[in-house]
């Protein structure tokens, strides 16, 4: 399965970096305040918000679907989406099947101050460091790839450094595991994995099963304004969208019709 790829590569990925820098030197750097100065759970308050929230998402590319968007200028699809009026910013780092990169994050960071996701596949607590100093507001935590415990650690750390954590589910017992390591955030991943089918029935019947008091997100598998209304019906409080905004010519304009 493609997660479980994407996963591996992951921690290739992390073993590299910490051949470079240490854990213990991340934290130290996060202490010391060498992060940039965000405010402390914006992304979850941006959320929060009176209506349907938008989290707009910034990749190039995906497993599912291939080249995106060929030119890619980053920078102005994140001005644009800001301008917009986006609540908030998710921005790939991924590098093989997403081609995002850590540097086209901060790149983004230092050009918007709308509160941003670091979309990746966290396998390791160094991950979150990493975010923290690379000036992100919130993380992905994965159930799929994190037991319960892993995640309630992760969100602790989280905490700690004022960050947000997305935790993303599938089904049941992935819902049952975010709440009960206390996700405040959880999203419902539209897209079937195995075969990245999209059923928003998914989001329908597991509505029920998120607390109240957390913001439920509905992600992936967003086409045009209908399949909005149908996910503002079923009570969701936000929705990430993707490639629909990547491949419009005029985002603005596509945000304020799904808003409308």
């Amino acid at each position: 399965m493609i997660l479980d790829q994407l996963a591996d590569y992951a921690r290739v990925r992390v073993a590299a970096d910490k051949e470079k820098t240490s854990l213990d030197a991340l934290q130290h750097l996060c202490a010391d305040g060498a992060a940039p100065s965000r405010p402390p759970f914006c992304f979850e308050r941006a959320l929060r918000g009176d209506g349907l929230s938008f989290i707009c998402e910034v990749k190039k590319a995906s497993p599912s679907k291939g080249i995106i968007s060929k030119s890619f200028p980053y920078l102005d699809i994140a001005a644009e989406y800001e301008q917009a009026g986006a609540d908030c910013i998710s921005c790939l780092t991924e590098p093989k099947w997403f081609l995002g990169s850590d540097r086209i994050f901060t790149d983004i960071r230092s050009r918007v101050n709308t509160p941003m996701i670091r979309k990746d596949f966290t396998v390791d607590e160094y991950q979150i460091y990493q975010a923290k100093l690379m000036g992100a507001d919130a993380v992905l935590l994965i159930c799929a790839l994190l037991d319960t415990q892993t995640i309630a650690h992760h969100l602790e750390i989280c905490e700690k450094l004022g960050l947000s954590a997305l935790v993303e589910t599938h089904d049941e017992a992935e819902i049952r595991s975010a709440v009960e390591a206390g996700a405040r955030l959880i999203g419902v991943n539209n897209r079937n994995l195995k075969d990245f089918s999209v059923d928003f029935s998914n989001a329908a019947r597991l509505r029920d099963l998120i607390p109240a008091d957390c913001v439920y997100v509905a992600e992936s598998g967003v086409k045009n304004a209908a399949d909005v209304a149908a996910l503002r019906s079923i009570g969701a409080d936000a929705v990430l969208m993707g490639e629909v905004l990547m491949r419009a010519p005029d985002k603005a304009a596509l945000l304020a019709q799904m808003r409308g």
